[in-house]
């Protein structure tokens, strides 16, 4: 019967030990894919979230200065009567100085 409970604890010490090496060989495994998805999402065009969230503020203050401009715009072509619109003289060019 002694023997019966020896062959029991080292079976209980083989199956402690193969679970002790399969939980460092999944820690191994995380380990590497995680690195390996960081170096291939590394590799591609893709930007930090501080880069994100800063190309977002400016787009919305951008949208707020467009919105600003369009309404001065309509305000003064509602003075105007008439919408403003750019006119180019003609200028002569100069004649060169016959010294």
């Amino acid at each position: 019967m002694q023997s019966e409970n020896r062959f029991f604890d080292d079976l209980a010490k083989l199956v402690n030990g193969a679970a002790g090496t399969m939980a460092g060989v999944t820690r191994e495994f995380e380990s590497n894919a995680r690195e390996r998805a960081k170096e291939w999402i590394g590799g591609m065009d893709f930007v930090s979230r501080d880069e994100f969230d800063a190309v977002k503020a400016m787009a919305a203050a951008a949208r707020e200065e467009v919105e600003l401009l369009k309404a001065r715009l309509d305000a003064l072509e509602g003075k105007a009567g008439e919408p403003v619109t750019k006119s180019v003289k003609a200028t002569k060019p100069k004649a060169p100085d016959a010294n």
